[in-house]
């Protein structure tokens, strides 16, 4: 492997493409902001969910007359 002398314009536009590489702040925004409707559609569907076996736990205990 031959060595390349790297002048510091190299590397500062190495470091430039690393950069443009990298995740923006608008792109961690959007990806929080999905995450945040489906936590949300999580946590409405386990509500959801507990409210009707509650419900049903109701009907059960009055079914055997255990209140």
């Amino acid at each position: 492997m031959k060595n390349k002398d790297v002048t510091i314009e190299d590397l500062a536009r190495m470091v430039h493409k690393g950069f443009e590489e990298t995740a923006k702040k608008s792109d961690i925004l959007r990806l929080e902001n999905r995450l945040d409707r489906i936590e949300r559609l999580i946590l409405d569907d386990h509500k959801r969910r507990i409210e009707k076996l509650e419900m049903r736990m109701e009907e059960l205990y009055d079914t055997l007359a255990l209140k």
